[in-house]
């Protein structure tokens, strides 16, 4: 199989085409989905939740994801391969860049990281240094403290706006894929439209 890149995934956008995209934690998954034709592939923090057994994402650390990173490349060498930063990760654009470094030498093709418009600086920085950037807005687990669980976000006009505006300023800043989680269809329908970028 060819490798997928995200200028693939682009022109899917740009065509109107959808992809799928999965979370997978290990070799022997990462293959099975690989096998059956699913390209895209997140190692993503809920690790945290569903192979370690903690009741939040926020105890996985960089170090979990870069083991996890790497068994699922085994798994899937040609697939687009994105990688969490997990909580705490990314507090800095230094120290985002540093952690990034080492997902991608495990074998990611982008990272993950969530959060708006505060991010855009850390996304300029690694997306100036070679570091390809996918945004998550919407529900976003690592606040899961700050919503008082998890919930439906970006109801409302005042909360959609904030978010369109967001994906916006991701976009800008340089990320190249962004992530909508949990949130009503029509802003969904509304922010996908509004962006260029898959």
């Amino acid at each position: 199989m060819k490798p997928t890149t995200i200028a693939s995934l682009q022109k899917c956008k740009q065509e109107k085409k959808r992809f799928a995209t999965i979370t997978a934690y290990d070799y022997s998954f990462a293959k099975l989905f690989a096998d059956e034709g699913l390209n895209v592939m997140l190692v993503g923090d809920s690790l945290g939740m569903t192979v370690q057994g903690h009741d939040s994402t926020l105890p996985v650390t960089v170090a979990d994801i870069a083991y996890h990173t790497a068994a699922v490349r085994r798994g899937a060498p040609n697939c687009l391969l994105l990688a969490d930063l997990p909580f705490m990760a990314y507090a800095t654009p230094e120290q985002a860049f540093e952690n990034a470094a080492t997902v991608m030498r495990a074998g990611a093709n982008m990272v993950k990281i969530e959060g708006g418009e505060w991010l855009v600086e850390t996304v300029k920085m690694l997306t100036e240094r070679a570091v390809p950037v996918c945004g998550h807005l919407g529900l976003t687990p690592q606040s899961v403290n700050i919503f008082g669980g998890y919930k439906v976000q970006g109801r409302g006009d005042e909360a959609s706006d904030r978010l369109l505006s967001d994906a916006l300023a991701l976009e800008a800043a340089g990320a190249q894929l962004l992530v909508l989680e949990c949130v009503p269809v029509e802003l969904a329908k509304r922010i996908t439209e509004a962006l260029g970028s898959p």
